[in-house]
């Protein structure tokens, strides 16, 4: 008899064992498919050397990670300029998942349609962008960036100054808020002023203080969810003359200071997340704290009933069932 239920269970560890290695490939490939190549995204051959060369600046892979960037998600990113980060992101993006571009409205100025038709050039150079969706976003031209509530991500880059600087700042948000689905991540990357400086400057230097970047999303209402200093810069003293742009790789005054300047590297940089509230998620708490109270003070009312009764039978000439 011993040796039977020695058997069986013997039997039983060799056959969990099995299902373990057997199941262990499968999880390692499901965990594969949902990682991101980084080696593709970053040293592709689309990529241009001067574009990789920014790199030790913008900390791309570090960046993304941060804001929980996923092959399988449907992401939009934001007034793309030359296409720097959609270089690194569309790669990451091409097989399984949804990326919607959002450029410029072309029909907004010539400078505009120029800007879109040298992207369209960009997209049309590699088939890692051949599942890149153009749309786009700009002033007064809120609703063409994507689907209202179809992302999982909304991702911009050094982009929410332009927008402050030109009055639509709050719209810009409210858009991106729109097109997320519930649960849904905006992240941005933005150069910061420090919170000392006058608000004044947030209309002239390129730098955006962390205060305001926050009240513009939280006005649309998003949550904060975190901050990362992955694109820290503290050699970055926020006060040059022509304001960012005195940086690389503008540098907007030509040789003058170049050294100087090059020497601090690219602008000193906030990477904050929000998050786009779940209505149905949030309700829950809250119906279930009513509920709560609801039975509390039900159980308030009884209680105090109790003792009023208690008191009633303690009084001389008192009746158990009142008058």
């Amino acid at each position: 008899m011993f040796r039977a239920i020695f058997t069986r269970t013997a039997m039983s560890s060799v056959a969990a064992a099995v299902a373990v290695i057997a199941a262990a490939p499968a999880d390692a490939q499901s965990r594969k498919a949902g990682a991101v190549d980084w080696e593709q995204a970053l040293a592709g051959p689309h990529r241009s050397e001067a574009n990789k060369a920014r790199d030790v600046y913008r900390k791309p892979r570090q960046t993304l990670e941060f804001c929980g960037l996923k092959p399988t998600m449907t992401v939009v990113e934001i007034s793309p300029g030359g296409g720097w980060y959609t270089e690194v992101i569309a790669p990451v993006m091409k097989d399984k998942g949804t990326f919607y571009v959002a450029h410029a409205n072309p029909a907004s100025s010539e400078r505009a349609a120029k800007a879109v038709a040298d992207f369209q050039a960009k997209l049309a150079s590699s088939p890692v962008y051949s599942n890149v969706k153009l749309t786009s976003f700009g002033k007064d031209h809120y609703d063409k960036l994507a689907p209202a509530g179809s992302a999982d991500m909304v991702l911009t880059f050094r982009n929410v100054h332009n927008w402050h600087m030109n009055d639509f700042g709050p719209q810009a948000f409210k858009a991106f808020y729109d097109a997320l689905k519930p649960g849904g991540v905006l992240c941005l990357e933005e150069h910061r002023l420090p919170e000392g400086r006058p608000d004044e400057m947030m209309k002239t230097s390129g730098y955006m203080k962390v205060s305001a970047v926050r009240q513009l999303a939280e006005a649309a209402g998003f949550r904060f969810a975190g901050s990362s200093e992955v694109n820290a810069n503290p050699k970055d003293t926020a006060d040059h003359p022509k304001g960012v742009w005195n940086l690389p790789p503008t540098f907007r005054d030509g040789d003058q200071d170049r050294a100087k300047y090059a020497a601090i590297g690219e602008s000193d940089r906030m990477t904050l997340k929000f998050v786009k509230a779940d209505a149905r998620a949030e309700a829950k708490p809250k119906r279930r704290a009513a509920m709560t109270g609801t039975r509390l003070a039900g159980a308030r009312e009884a209680q105090s009933t109790r003792d009023l009764e208690t008191i009633s039978r303690a009084m001389p000439g008192s009746s158990a069932t009142g008058n």
